[in-house]
């Protein structure tokens, strides 16, 4: 009986060991899944984390400093860091020459630039080249040649400088294209005015180079510079304009009910958004390609659109406006 009654204890001794060390295996088991969700979430979770990791990599990002630049710049920066990385924040550089500048001294590594720009502006062409592919593959080619600066896939979206107008004005006016407008500028000068950014005044593609191709000037008395963030009230109003510098991806067009003058002579380049990367630093991160062509092909007209009005029409600060887009985006969780 003694030694039944010592099997037993034994029996029963050794289940209850094989017991606790289950608890410990299902513990440890537990507490490494939490681990890794919480490295997930760290990384901001999404597609992003978990197909890239630039952990241990930082970039400094920079934009100019109108709302669209200012949307991209946030994607890029929150992008980056749902990667691993670690960004410096340079968004809302002074401008075009400001932000080139930036980029090609190393102050930043990268911004979003546009093929008409690039061509026209940083490369000296005259001549914008229509077909939107081929305008990206030439600025491209030129860009990383001549100033190693390397043009990641364009986004769809075409945000062109246009002519805009009040519904009410035009039904008046009778303008329908910017030679409408040329003529108005011989027949009613006083009725051609015209609200432009600093910037715009003294483009290749923008004023000058606008009444150059269609062979007309606008009134000197008839010319208003402003910042371009008021031109649209500007325009909607008439008081000081009724003609205005737009941007084609711009949300206020469509909440103030302006209407874009047709360019009938196609003067205007086409402006596709491509992030723009020094060579150095695509070579040690060449996988910065594949992440933004995924980001840069979403960016269609009436996305840009939409983000752009979350901003000037509903007031939401550009972070937020990335954060959400990247999350309903399936990039971020």
């Amino acid at each position: 009986m003694r030694i039944l009654w010592l099997l037993g204890f034994a029996l029963v001794l050794a289940l209850a060991v094989a017991a606790c060390g289950g608890d410990d295996e299902a513990d440890e088991g537990a507490a490494t899944t939490e681990e890794s969700a919480a490295t997930t979430e760290e990384k901001g979770g999404g597609s992003i984390a978990a197909d890239y990791d630039f952990a241990g990599k930082s970039f400094t990002v920079g934009s100019k400093d109108f709302t669209e630049q200012l949307v991209l710049g946030q994607i890029t920066k929150q992008a980056l860091e749902a990667a691993g990385a670690e960004v410096e924040d340079q968004i809302g550089l002074a401008g075009t020459v400001a932000a080139r500048e930036a980029l090609t001294s190393g102050e930043i590594d990268m911004y979003w630039e546009y093929t008409g720009t690039g061509w026209i502006t940083h490369l000296g062409e005259t001549k914008p080249i229509p077909d939107p592919r081929e305008q990206y593959e030439a600025v491209a080619e030129a860009d990383l040649a001549k100033n190693n600066v390397q043009w990641l896939e364009p986004a769809p979206a075409n945000n062109t400088y246009a002519l805009a107008i009040s519904s009410e004005a035009k039904s008046e006016l009778g303008v329908e294209t910017i030679s409408d407008i040329a003529q108005l500028a011989k027949d009613k000068p006083e009725e051609a005015t015209v609200c432009i950014g600093n910037e715009f005044s003294t483009r290749d593609d923008g004023l000058p180079g606008l009444e150059k191709a269609y062979a007309f000037e606008f009134p000197q008395d008839g010319v208003a510079t402003m910042q371009e963030g008021v031109i649209y009230d500007a325009v909607d109003k008439g008081d000081e304009c009724n003609f205005g510098e737009v941007f084609a991806t711009d949300g206020r067009l469509e909440a103030l009910d302006l209407a874009v003058v047709e360019d009938d002579k196609s003067f205007f380049p086409v402006y596709n958004p491509s992030l723009n990367v020094r060579k150095d630093i695509v070579a040690e991160t060449p996988e910065l390609e594949d992440l933004f062509a995924a980001i840069a092909e979403k960016l269609d007209n009436e996305t840009l659109q939409q983000l752009n009005a979350a901003v000037d029409v509903k007031g939401e600060p550009e972070e937020d406006v990335a954060e959400n887009w990247l999350r309903e985006s399936g990039f971020i969780d």
